[in-house]
Protein backbone atom coordinates (compact mmCIF):
# COMPACT_ATOMS: atom_id res chain seq x y z
CA UNK A 1 0.00 0.00 0.00
CA UNK A 2 2.24 3.46 -1.03
CA UNK A 3 2.14 6.47 1.26
CA UNK A 4 -0.42 8.83 0.46
CA UNK A 5 0.73 12.41 0.55
CA UNK A 6 -1.35 15.41 0.43
CA UNK A 7 -0.18 18.27 -1.77
CA UNK A 8 -1.35 21.70 -1.08
CA UNK A 9 -0.17 24.23 -3.82
CA UNK A 10 -1.91 27.66 -5.90
CA UNK A 11 0.00 27.90 -8.39
CA UNK A 12 -1.24 25.17 -11.18
CA UNK A 13 1.78 24.70 -13.02
CA UNK A 14 3.62 24.14 -9.67
CA UNK A 15 0.90 21.51 -8.80
CA UNK A 16 1.12 19.93 -11.86
CA UNK A 17 4.37 19.48 -11.80
CA UNK A 18 4.69 17.85 -7.70
CA UNK A 19 1.96 15.89 -8.31
CA UNK A 20 4.05 14.25 -10.91
CA UNK A 21 6.85 14.32 -9.03
CA UNK A 22 5.60 12.56 -6.16
CA UNK A 23 3.73 10.04 -7.86
CA UNK A 24 7.00 9.32 -10.25
CA UNK A 25 8.56 8.30 -6.93
CA UNK A 26 5.63 5.75 -6.14
CA UNK A 27 3.20 7.69 -3.82
CA UNK A 28 -0.20 8.49 -4.14
CA UNK A 29 -1.80 11.94 -4.11
CA UNK A 30 -4.24 13.95 -2.98
CA UNK A 31 -4.37 17.68 -4.35
CA UNK A 32 -5.93 21.16 -2.69
CA UNK A 33 -5.41 24.56 -4.38
CA UNK A 34 -5.91 26.61 -1.69
CA UNK A 35 -5.44 26.84 2.51
CA UNK A 36 -9.33 26.90 2.89
CA UNK A 37 -9.69 23.06 0.87
CA UNK A 38 -6.58 21.59 2.83
CA UNK A 39 -8.57 22.71 6.07
CA UNK A 40 -11.68 21.12 5.19
CA UNK A 41 -10.48 18.12 3.97
CA UNK A 42 -8.25 17.82 6.70
CA UNK A 43 -11.19 18.80 9.54
CA UNK A 44 -13.80 16.00 7.47
CA UNK A 45 -10.77 12.90 7.40
CA UNK A 46 -9.27 13.89 10.48
CA UNK A 47 -5.85 13.31 8.87
CA UNK A 48 -6.34 9.58 8.04
CA UNK A 49 -5.19 8.09 5.15
CA UNK A 50 -2.39 10.82 4.62
CA UNK A 51 1.03 9.86 5.58
CA UNK A 52 2.70 13.26 4.63
CA UNK A 53 1.92 16.40 3.54
CA UNK A 54 3.64 18.82 1.03
CA UNK A 55 2.86 22.75 1.79
CA UNK A 56 3.04 25.47 -0.13
CA UNK A 57 3.54 28.57 2.40
CA UNK A 58 1.89 31.34 0.09
CA UNK A 59 -1.86 30.27 -0.17
CA UNK A 60 -4.88 32.36 -0.49
CA UNK A 61 -7.99 32.15 1.99
CA UNK A 62 -5.79 30.56 4.43
CA UNK A 63 -2.02 30.74 4.21
CA UNK A 64 0.41 28.00 5.17
CA UNK A 65 0.61 28.97 8.79
CA UNK A 66 -2.80 28.60 9.26
CA UNK A 67 -3.19 24.82 7.45
CA UNK A 68 -0.13 23.93 9.98
CA UNK A 69 -2.20 25.10 12.87
CA UNK A 70 -4.69 23.11 11.39
CA UNK A 71 -2.54 19.98 11.21
CA UNK A 72 -1.36 20.54 15.02
CA UNK A 73 -4.89 19.91 15.98
CA UNK A 74 -5.47 16.04 14.36
CA UNK A 75 -5.30 13.93 17.20
CA UNK A 76 -2.06 12.25 15.19
CA UNK A 77 -0.35 14.97 13.55
CA UNK A 78 0.66 14.27 9.78
CA UNK A 79 4.34 15.32 8.90
CA UNK A 80 4.42 18.38 6.96
CA UNK A 81 7.48 19.70 4.33
CA UNK A 82 6.83 23.11 3.77
CA UNK A 83 7.53 24.79 0.50
CA UNK A 84 8.93 28.40 0.46
CA UNK A 85 10.84 30.90 -2.06
CA UNK A 86 12.55 32.75 1.11
CA UNK A 87 15.18 30.39 2.87
CA UNK A 88 15.47 33.35 5.19
CA UNK A 89 16.45 32.34 8.90
CA UNK A 90 13.61 33.98 10.38
CA UNK A 91 11.20 32.51 7.89
CA UNK A 92 13.08 28.62 8.59
CA UNK A 93 12.61 29.16 12.26
CA UNK A 94 9.00 30.25 12.02
CA UNK A 95 8.09 27.51 10.13
CA UNK A 96 9.85 24.73 11.93
CA UNK A 97 8.14 26.15 15.77
CA UNK A 98 4.93 25.83 13.53
CA UNK A 99 5.60 22.25 13.45
CA UNK A 100 6.68 21.47 9.79
CA UNK A 101 8.85 18.96 9.68
CA UNK A 102 11.45 20.09 6.69
CA UNK A 103 11.23 22.58 4.28
CA UNK A 104 12.45 23.08 1.13
CA UNK A 105 12.94 26.43 -1.35
CA UNK A 106 11.43 26.75 -4.62
CA UNK A 107 11.99 25.90 -7.49
CA UNK A 108 12.75 22.08 -5.85
CA UNK A 109 14.74 19.72 -7.52
CA UNK A 110 13.09 16.36 -7.92
CA UNK A 111 16.02 15.02 -5.79
CA UNK A 112 15.67 17.20 -2.85
CA UNK A 113 12.08 16.32 -2.78
CA UNK A 114 12.22 12.60 -2.64
CA UNK A 115 15.23 13.14 -0.30
CA UNK A 116 13.38 15.13 1.75
CA UNK A 117 9.97 12.79 1.63
CA UNK A 118 11.76 9.40 2.23
CA UNK A 119 13.93 11.35 5.59
CA UNK A 120 10.37 12.77 6.74
CA UNK A 121 8.32 9.26 6.37
CA UNK A 122 11.40 7.30 7.65
CA UNK A 123 11.25 10.11 10.92
CA UNK A 124 7.45 10.12 11.19
CA UNK A 125 7.13 6.03 10.79
CA UNK A 126 10.56 5.91 13.89
CA UNK A 127 9.13 8.08 15.62
CA UNK A 128 5.21 6.45 15.57
CA UNK A 129 7.11 3.48 16.93
CA UNK A 130 8.94 5.09 19.60
CA UNK A 131 5.72 6.29 20.41
CA UNK A 132 3.93 2.81 20.64
CA UNK A 133 6.83 1.11 22.43
CA UNK A 134 6.75 4.11 25.29
CA UNK A 135 3.15 3.37 25.63
CA UNK A 136 3.66 -0.26 25.51
CA UNK A 137 6.50 -0.02 27.96
CA UNK A 138 4.93 2.62 30.27
CA UNK A 139 1.79 0.27 30.83
CA UNK A 140 -0.14 2.27 28.63
CA UNK A 141 -0.95 0.51 25.34
CA UNK A 142 -4.09 1.48 24.09
CA UNK A 143 -7.27 -0.26 21.85
CA UNK A 144 -6.46 2.87 19.79
CA UNK A 145 -3.21 0.94 19.04
CA UNK A 146 -4.73 -2.19 18.03
CA UNK A 147 -5.48 -3.26 14.36
CA UNK A 148 -9.26 -4.42 14.62
CA UNK A 149 -10.52 -3.89 11.46
CA UNK A 150 -12.17 -7.03 11.18
CA UNK A 151 -15.43 -7.65 13.04
CA UNK A 152 -14.40 -10.65 14.88
CA UNK A 153 -11.04 -8.30 16.07
CA UNK A 154 -13.94 -5.35 17.14
CA UNK A 155 -15.90 -8.05 19.37
CA UNK A 156 -12.96 -8.82 20.69
CA UNK A 157 -11.46 -5.58 21.66
CA UNK A 158 -15.51 -4.50 23.19
CA UNK A 159 -15.03 -7.18 25.13
CA UNK A 160 -11.61 -6.58 26.47
CA UNK A 161 -12.74 -2.50 26.88
CA UNK A 162 -15.76 -3.54 28.91
CA UNK A 163 -13.03 -6.15 30.75
CA UNK A 164 -10.53 -3.33 31.84
CA UNK A 165 -13.63 -1.11 33.66
CA UNK A 166 -12.74 -3.64 36.74
CA UNK A 167 -10.81 -5.87 37.90
CA UNK A 168 -12.30 -8.67 36.99
CA UNK A 169 -9.59 -12.05 35.95
CA UNK A 170 -9.40 -12.27 32.33
CA UNK A 171 -8.31 -15.52 30.13
CA UNK A 172 -7.65 -14.86 27.09
CA UNK A 173 -8.07 -17.90 24.54
CA UNK A 174 -6.35 -18.36 21.10
CA UNK A 175 -3.44 -19.64 19.11
CA UNK A 176 -0.12 -18.70 19.01
CA UNK A 177 0.57 -15.72 17.83
CA UNK A 178 -2.62 -13.89 17.58
CA UNK A 179 -1.68 -11.01 20.06
CA UNK A 180 -3.12 -11.96 23.08
CA UNK A 181 -0.27 -9.98 25.07
CA UNK A 182 -1.28 -6.51 23.19
CA UNK A 183 -4.57 -7.35 24.35
CA UNK A 184 -3.77 -7.82 27.56
CA UNK A 185 -0.92 -4.87 27.67
CA UNK A 186 -3.89 -2.92 25.87
CA UNK A 187 -6.92 -4.02 28.81
CA UNK A 188 -4.13 -2.73 31.26
CA UNK A 189 -3.49 0.32 28.95
CA UNK A 190 -7.75 1.49 29.35
CA UNK A 191 -7.89 0.40 32.97
CA UNK A 192 -7.32 2.69 36.10
CA UNK A 193 -4.03 1.00 36.29
CA UNK A 194 -2.87 2.57 33.37
CA UNK A 195 0.41 3.28 34.25
CA UNK A 196 1.24 0.99 36.47
CA UNK A 197 3.95 -1.76 36.31
CA UNK A 198 2.59 -4.83 33.75
CA UNK A 199 4.95 -7.81 33.96
CA UNK A 200 4.75 -10.58 31.47
CA UNK A 201 5.73 -14.15 32.29
CA UNK A 202 6.03 -16.74 29.59
CA UNK A 203 5.30 -19.87 31.88
CA UNK A 204 6.24 -22.55 29.39
CA UNK A 205 9.44 -21.21 29.68
CA UNK A 206 10.74 -21.44 33.17
CA UNK A 207 12.44 -24.79 34.08
CA UNK A 208 10.44 -26.15 36.46
CA UNK A 209 12.59 -26.31 39.91
CA UNK A 210 12.23 -22.21 39.04
CA UNK A 211 8.83 -21.61 38.65
CA UNK A 212 7.95 -20.67 42.52
CA UNK A 213 11.04 -18.20 43.22
CA UNK A 214 10.23 -16.80 39.98
CA UNK A 215 6.60 -16.19 40.32
CA UNK A 216 6.58 -15.78 43.83
CA UNK A 217 10.03 -14.65 45.21
CA UNK A 218 12.85 -16.04 47.59
CA UNK A 219 14.94 -15.48 50.38
CA UNK A 220 18.43 -15.52 50.49
CA UNK A 221 19.29 -19.15 51.86
CA UNK A 222 16.20 -20.69 51.33
CA UNK A 223 18.08 -23.32 49.07
CA UNK A 224 21.46 -24.03 48.01
CA UNK A 225 22.51 -21.17 45.89
CA UNK A 226 20.09 -18.53 46.91
CA UNK A 227 22.54 -16.30 48.07
CA UNK A 228 20.80 -13.38 47.97
CA UNK A 229 17.02 -12.54 48.37
CA UNK A 230 14.59 -12.12 45.03
CA UNK A 231 11.37 -10.34 44.82
CA UNK A 232 8.93 -12.63 42.40
CA UNK A 233 7.07 -11.71 39.31
CA UNK A 234 3.75 -10.91 41.56
CA UNK A 235 5.44 -8.69 43.61
CA UNK A 236 6.97 -6.93 40.46
CA UNK A 237 3.95 -6.38 39.01
CA UNK A 238 2.28 -5.45 42.53
CA UNK A 239 0.16 -2.29 42.08
CA UNK A 240 -0.22 -3.57 37.85
CA UNK A 241 -1.43 -6.49 36.09
CA UNK A 242 1.08 -9.62 35.72
CA UNK A 243 0.21 -11.59 32.35
CA UNK A 244 0.68 -15.33 32.67
CA UNK A 245 0.96 -16.35 29.37
CA UNK A 246 0.86 -20.40 28.71
CA UNK A 247 -0.73 -20.29 32.12
CA UNK A 248 -1.97 -24.44 31.28
CA UNK A 249 1.90 -24.91 31.52
CA UNK A 250 2.24 -24.82 35.37
CA UNK A 251 2.88 -27.50 37.56
CA UNK A 252 0.19 -28.48 39.88
CA UNK A 253 1.57 -27.49 42.53
CA UNK A 254 2.06 -24.25 41.90
CA UNK A 255 -1.25 -24.03 40.63
CA UNK A 256 -2.56 -24.68 44.13
CA UNK A 257 -0.30 -21.39 45.02
CA UNK A 258 -1.54 -19.15 42.38
CA UNK A 259 -5.13 -20.34 43.52
CA UNK A 260 -4.30 -18.70 46.91
CA UNK A 261 -3.06 -15.99 45.45
CA UNK A 262 -6.24 -15.06 43.72
CA UNK A 263 -7.90 -15.74 46.65
CA UNK A 264 -6.35 -13.85 49.14
CA UNK A 265 -4.62 -11.65 47.47
CA UNK A 266 -1.36 -13.05 49.64
CA UNK A 267 2.16 -15.05 48.18
CA UNK A 268 4.38 -17.24 49.73
CA UNK A 269 8.40 -16.18 48.85
CA UNK A 270 10.39 -19.68 49.26
CA UNK A 271 12.00 -19.79 52.73
CA UNK A 272 9.73 -16.58 54.29
CA UNK A 273 8.01 -17.36 57.60
CA UNK A 274 5.42 -14.89 56.82
CA UNK A 275 2.95 -14.20 53.49
CA UNK A 276 3.43 -11.17 51.41
CA UNK A 277 0.24 -9.10 50.18
CA UNK A 278 0.04 -8.08 46.38
CA UNK A 279 -1.80 -5.42 44.65
CA UNK A 280 -2.49 -7.55 41.48
CA UNK A 281 -4.42 -7.78 38.05
CA UNK A 282 -4.33 -11.41 36.92
CA UNK A 283 -4.44 -11.57 33.07
CA UNK A 284 -3.73 -15.36 31.86
CA UNK A 285 -3.42 -16.68 28.34
CA UNK A 286 -3.36 -19.65 26.76
CA UNK A 287 -3.57 -21.27 23.54
CA UNK A 288 -4.75 -24.65 24.87
CA UNK A 289 -8.34 -26.39 25.77
CA UNK A 290 -7.61 -25.72 29.57
CA UNK A 291 -11.20 -27.38 29.91
CA UNK A 292 -9.86 -30.86 28.64
CA UNK A 293 -6.51 -30.53 30.80
CA UNK A 294 -9.05 -30.56 33.93
CA UNK A 295 -10.67 -33.58 32.68
CA UNK A 296 -7.40 -34.81 32.09
CA UNK A 297 -6.70 -33.79 35.65
CA UNK A 298 -3.44 -31.89 34.22
CA UNK A 299 -4.94 -28.69 35.57
CA UNK A 300 -7.03 -27.93 38.92
CA UNK A 301 -10.72 -27.42 38.29
CA UNK A 302 -10.87 -24.44 40.71
CA UNK A 303 -8.09 -22.71 39.99
CA UNK A 304 -10.28 -22.74 35.95
CA UNK A 305 -12.88 -21.56 37.50
CA UNK A 306 -11.09 -18.42 38.67
CA UNK A 307 -8.99 -17.48 35.69
CA UNK A 308 -12.32 -18.58 33.35
CA UNK A 309 -14.58 -15.86 35.26
CA UNK A 310 -13.98 -13.31 31.58
CA UNK A 311 -12.83 -15.05 28.98
CA UNK A 312 -12.01 -13.85 25.58
CA UNK A 313 -11.30 -15.47 22.34
CA UNK A 314 -8.91 -14.06 20.05
CA UNK A 315 -9.49 -15.62 16.53
CA UNK A 316 -6.85 -16.77 14.22
CA UNK A 317 -5.39 -14.43 11.17
CA UNK A 318 -7.22 -16.70 9.22
CA UNK A 319 -10.69 -15.65 10.21
CA UNK A 320 -9.77 -12.03 10.40
CA UNK A 321 -8.43 -11.69 6.93
CA UNK A 322 -9.47 -7.59 7.06
CA UNK A 323 -6.72 -6.96 9.51
CA UNK A 324 -3.85 -8.27 6.72
CA UNK A 325 -3.55 -5.38 4.38
CA UNK A 326 -2.98 -3.32 7.16
CA UNK A 327 -0.97 -5.12 9.13
CA UNK A 328 0.81 -5.65 5.92
CA UNK A 329 0.92 -1.67 5.72
CA UNK A 330 2.56 -1.42 9.33
CA UNK A 331 4.98 -3.95 9.15
CA UNK A 332 6.58 -2.48 5.69
CA UNK A 333 6.70 0.95 7.47
CA UNK A 334 8.19 -0.24 10.54
CA UNK A 335 10.86 -2.67 8.96
CA UNK A 336 11.89 0.08 6.12
CA UNK A 337 12.36 2.61 7.92
CA UNK A 338 14.65 0.25 10.63
CA UNK A 339 16.87 -1.40 7.96
CA UNK A 340 17.23 1.79 6.01
CA UNK A 341 15.32 0.38 2.93
CA UNK A 342 13.09 2.22 0.19
CA UNK A 343 9.92 -0.57 0.41
CA UNK A 344 6.95 1.47 0.15
CA UNK A 345 4.12 -1.57 -0.95
CA UNK A 346 3.46 -4.67 -2.35
CA UNK A 347 3.74 -5.01 -6.46
CA UNK A 348 0.28 -5.54 -8.17
CA UNK A 349 -1.48 -8.75 -7.07
CA UNK A 350 0.74 -9.78 -3.62
CA UNK A 351 -1.76 -8.39 -1.70
CA UNK A 352 -4.33 -10.85 -2.94
CA UNK A 353 -1.74 -13.75 -2.62
CA UNK A 354 -1.29 -12.78 0.88
CA UNK A 355 -4.70 -11.80 2.12
CA UNK A 356 -5.86 -15.67 0.88
CA UNK A 357 -2.76 -17.30 2.74
CA UNK A 358 -4.15 -19.10 5.71
CA UNK A 359 -1.12 -17.46 7.92
CA UNK A 360 -0.75 -20.67 10.67
CA UNK A 361 1.55 -18.73 12.40
CA UNK A 362 -1.08 -15.87 12.55
CA UNK A 363 0.20 -12.22 13.24
CA UNK A 364 4.21 -13.49 14.55
CA UNK A 365 4.29 -15.35 11.49
CA UNK A 366 3.36 -11.96 9.07
CA UNK A 367 5.48 -10.02 11.19
CA UNK A 368 7.90 -12.11 10.48
CA UNK A 369 7.46 -12.60 6.82
CA UNK A 370 7.70 -9.20 5.82
CA UNK A 371 10.77 -8.38 8.13
CA UNK A 372 12.11 -11.12 5.84
CA UNK A 373 10.92 -9.62 3.01
CA UNK A 374 11.97 -6.41 3.29
CA UNK A 375 15.54 -7.28 4.23
CA UNK A 376 15.55 -8.92 0.87
CA UNK A 377 13.70 -6.60 -0.98
CA UNK A 378 15.92 -4.33 -3.95
CA UNK A 379 13.33 -2.00 -5.30
CA UNK A 380 10.35 -0.10 -4.07
CA UNK A 381 7.65 -2.71 -4.07
CA UNK A 382 7.49 -6.49 -2.51
CA UNK A 383 7.21 -8.70 -4.78
CA UNK A 384 6.29 -12.56 -4.33
CA UNK A 385 9.99 -13.56 -5.06
CA UNK A 386 10.65 -11.54 -1.78
CA UNK A 387 8.53 -14.53 0.07
CA UNK A 388 10.88 -17.67 -0.97
CA UNK A 389 9.75 -19.43 2.84
CA UNK A 390 5.99 -19.15 1.81
CA UNK A 391 6.10 -19.35 -1.69
CA UNK A 392 4.82 -23.28 -1.96
CA UNK A 393 2.14 -22.32 0.34
CA UNK A 394 1.43 -19.59 -1.45
CA UNK A 395 0.85 -21.20 -4.87
CA UNK A 396 -0.78 -24.46 -2.95
CA UNK A 397 -3.71 -22.30 -1.24
CA UNK A 398 -4.16 -19.65 -4.38
CA UNK A 399 -4.36 -22.91 -6.75
CA UNK A 400 -1.64 -20.34 -8.87
CA UNK A 401 -0.24 -21.27 -12.25
CA UNK A 402 3.60 -21.88 -12.43
CA UNK A 403 5.48 -19.03 -13.99
CA UNK A 404 8.29 -21.01 -15.86
CA UNK A 405 8.21 -24.85 -17.14
CA UNK A 406 11.27 -27.04 -17.69
CA UNK A 407 12.63 -28.86 -19.87
CA UNK A 408 12.26 -31.72 -17.65
CA UNK A 409 8.39 -31.43 -17.46
CA UNK A 410 8.61 -29.98 -14.07
CA UNK A 411 6.07 -27.57 -12.84
CA UNK A 412 7.86 -25.15 -10.20
CA UNK A 413 5.98 -22.50 -8.23
CA UNK A 414 6.97 -18.78 -8.54
CA UNK A 415 10.45 -17.95 -8.09
CA UNK A 416 11.01 -22.05 -7.16
CA UNK A 417 12.71 -24.32 -8.34
CA UNK A 418 12.21 -27.86 -7.81
CA UNK A 419 15.09 -30.33 -7.36
CA UNK A 420 12.82 -33.44 -7.95
CA UNK A 421 12.14 -34.31 -11.41
CA UNK A 422 8.31 -35.73 -12.22
CA UNK A 423 9.52 -39.15 -11.33
CA UNK A 424 10.65 -37.73 -7.74
CA UNK A 425 14.31 -38.62 -8.71
CA UNK A 426 17.39 -35.87 -8.33
CA UNK A 427 17.59 -33.28 -11.49
CA UNK A 428 20.30 -33.14 -13.39
CA UNK A 429 22.28 -29.92 -11.91
CA UNK A 430 22.75 -28.25 -15.28
CA UNK A 431 18.75 -28.41 -15.77
CA UNK A 432 18.88 -26.32 -12.41
CA UNK A 433 21.24 -24.09 -13.43
CA UNK A 434 19.50 -23.19 -16.51
CA UNK A 435 16.12 -22.32 -14.57
CA UNK A 436 18.36 -20.53 -12.19
CA UNK A 437 19.27 -18.38 -15.04
CA UNK A 438 15.98 -18.29 -16.59
CA UNK A 439 14.74 -17.08 -12.83
CA UNK A 440 17.23 -14.85 -12.72
CA UNK A 441 16.81 -12.86 -15.77
CA UNK A 442 12.82 -12.82 -15.29
CA UNK A 443 13.29 -11.57 -11.84
CA UNK A 444 15.86 -8.52 -12.70
CA UNK A 445 13.90 -8.03 -16.37
CA UNK A 446 16.74 -8.86 -18.20
CA UNK A 447 19.37 -6.68 -17.03
CA UNK A 448 22.74 -8.76 -17.62
CA UNK A 449 24.78 -6.71 -15.08
CA UNK A 450 22.71 -7.14 -12.48
CA UNK A 451 21.90 -11.53 -13.05
CA UNK A 452 25.64 -11.36 -13.09
CA UNK A 453 26.39 -10.24 -10.33
CA UNK A 454 23.42 -11.71 -8.33
CA UNK A 455 24.67 -15.54 -9.88
CA UNK A 456 28.30 -14.91 -9.17
CA UNK A 457 29.37 -15.37 -12.84
CA UNK A 458 31.15 -13.44 -15.48
CA UNK A 459 29.25 -11.24 -17.56
CA UNK A 460 30.86 -13.44 -20.70
CA UNK A 461 29.92 -16.29 -18.79
CA UNK A 462 26.26 -15.38 -18.26
CA UNK A 463 25.76 -14.27 -22.25
CA UNK A 464 27.56 -17.13 -23.56
CA UNK A 465 24.86 -19.50 -21.24
CA UNK A 466 21.86 -17.37 -22.31
CA UNK A 467 23.32 -17.91 -25.96
CA UNK A 468 23.39 -22.04 -25.57
CA UNK A 469 19.77 -21.71 -23.86
CA UNK A 470 18.27 -20.12 -26.90
CA UNK A 471 16.91 -16.78 -25.05
CA UNK A 472 17.25 -13.42 -26.15
CA UNK A 473 18.42 -10.27 -24.29
CA UNK A 474 19.13 -6.76 -25.39
CA UNK A 475 22.82 -6.37 -26.03
CA UNK A 476 24.76 -4.08 -23.99
CA UNK A 477 22.01 -4.48 -21.08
Amino acid sequence: MAHRILIVEDDPAQLRYLETVVRGLGYDTVTANDGQKAVELLQKTGGEGLDLALLDLVLPKIDGFGVLAEVARLERPIPTIVLTVSGGVGTVVKVMRSGAADFVVKPVSPERLQISIENTLKISTLSGEVGRLSRQMGGELSFADLIAAAPAMRNVVDLAARAARSNIAVLLEGESGVGKEMIARAIQGASDRSGRPFVAVNCSAIPANLVESILFGREKGSFTGADAKHIGKFQEASGGTIFLDEVGELPLDIQAKLLRTLQDGEIDPVGSKRPVHVNVRVISATNRDLAQLVREERFREDLYYRLNIFPIYIPPLRERREDVPMLIDLFIKRFAASEGKKVAGLAPGVLDRLTSFSWPGNARQLENTIFRAVVLADGTSLTLGDFPQISHQLARESGAAPSMATAAGVAPTPYVIPALGVNGSLRPLQEIEDDMIRLALERHNGQMSEVARRLGIGRSTLYRKVRDLGLKVAEGS
